[in-house]
């Protein structure tokens, strides 16, 4: 067995154990009180409801947030930058399209999102291995 070989059989191994991880965390997740499962397999609970209209997966919107694993290790934060992103919500993960067109502005979600609506099976970044299920808390700030 060569190194690419072998390299290609632990990325697979990687990918599912995370995805059989993800599974579980989501099957357990679902019934916390609070805990609302869409059809597509997103899960979320709203930490502060907002006010006033909805985005589309047309707008561009301005949030702070914080991503995680499920093991609580933070990847990424516009809150540690301490300053809000703002980007078209049509060119994120399906998932944060997903679930920030149920938010207004002024609320604050916490999204549980099934790798399928992640990044699926690629590795991305040092953090995100392929088949991770992802935790992000949202506050939209608003959008256009």
């Amino acid at each position: 067995m060569g190194i690419a070989d072998f390299l290609s059989k632990r990325k697979d191994e990687k990918a599912k154990k995370n995805l059989e991880g993800g599974i579980d965390f989501l099957e357990a997740n679902k019934n916390k009180p609070n805990i609302v499962c869409l059809d597509s397999g997103l899960q979320y609970e709203v930490l502060q409801e907002g006010e006033g209209a909805h985005p589309t997966a047309q707008s561009s919107v301005t949030c702070h947030y914080i991503g995680t694993t499920i093991n609580g290790t933070v990847f990424d934060s516009s809150i540690l930058r301490g300053q809000p992103a703002t980007f078209p919500l049509n060119r994120v993960i399906s998932g944060w399209t997903e679930g920030v067109q149920l938010m207004s502005p002024g609320s604050k979600f916490r999204f549980y999102i099934p790798s399928h609506l992640a990044y699926g099976d690629r590795q991305v970044g040092s953090h995100i291995e392929p088949n991770s299920t992802l935790i992000f808390e949202i506050e939209l700030i608003s959008f256009q």
